[in-house]
């Protein structure tokens, strides 16, 4: 697997051990030293694979930078961040970032966690299949989300997430086969997270009066009937 990552971090020595690691496994990497200027590549450049952002900086703070990607893109985000709490990483989830590492890290971990990012988002648009629910529509060939013709802002993991509930239909899906379907099953994540993911996407769907989800209690969630 290879593709294009920015890191952005005003540490210079997190970001030469991140460069050098995502470097070893095969890929591009573009570096910023704050959120402001990975503001300006972001809006300058649309291709990037993945951002990797440091939550605190002094500039810009990370939660900021992503408020701004989402408004422009799908493009994953993986948050570093020296604050560790519950409260910080499901404040991070919820504002667009598909996944959360606490400093000090292992750079192989992060690498697998960038690649099984990279992988649940590239699974999500693997056939040209066409999803619809009422007005919404979810388009997995172009990985495009739409509410009468409106883009619908969500993240990867969100797209994969409303992706196999759509095309469960009436199915249920336990919380352990949504993690399945939209991470992989190599990827280790609670429960909880798939909550926070469902609740935020559910609050995207609320502001055009849809409510595609329903929550079965004590297993998981299904598609609402139309």
């Amino acid at each position: 697997m290879n593709g294009r990552i920015l890191v952005v971090d005003d540490e210079p020595r997190i970001r030469e051990v991140v460069e050098y690691a995502l470097g070893q496994v095969g890929f591009s990497v573009t570096s910023a030293a704050g959120g402001l200027e990975a503001v300006s590549l972001i809006e300058g450049d649309d291709t990037f694979d993945l951002i990797v952002l440091d939550v605190l900086m002094p500039d810009l703070d990370g939660l900021e930078v992503c408020r701004r990607v989402r408004k422009r893109t799908t493009t994953p985000v993986i948050f570093l961040s020296s604050r560790g709490e519950e409260t910080d990483r499901i404040v991070g989830l919820e504002l667009g970032g598909d996944d959360y590492v606490c400093k000090p890290f292992s750079p192989r971990e992060l690498c697998a966690r960038v690649r099984s990012v990279l992988r649940r988002a590239n699974d999500a648009r693997p056939t040209p299949t066409l999803l619809t629910f009422g007005p919404l529509s979810v388009d997995t060939r172009r990985h495009v989300a739409e509410v009468a013709g409106t883009p619908l802002e969500i993240t990867a993991t969100e797209f994969g997430l409303l992706t196999a509930i759509l095309e469960a239909g009436g199915e249920v899906l336990s919380r352990r086969q949504l993690i399945n379907r939209a991470y992989g099953r190599e990827h280790h994540v609670s429960e909880r997270t798939i909550d926070t993911h469902v609740k935020r996407l559910r609050r995207k769907l609320a502001a055009f009066a849809l409510d595609p989800i329903v929550t079965v209690t004590g297993i998981g969630y299904r598609c609402a009937d139309l």
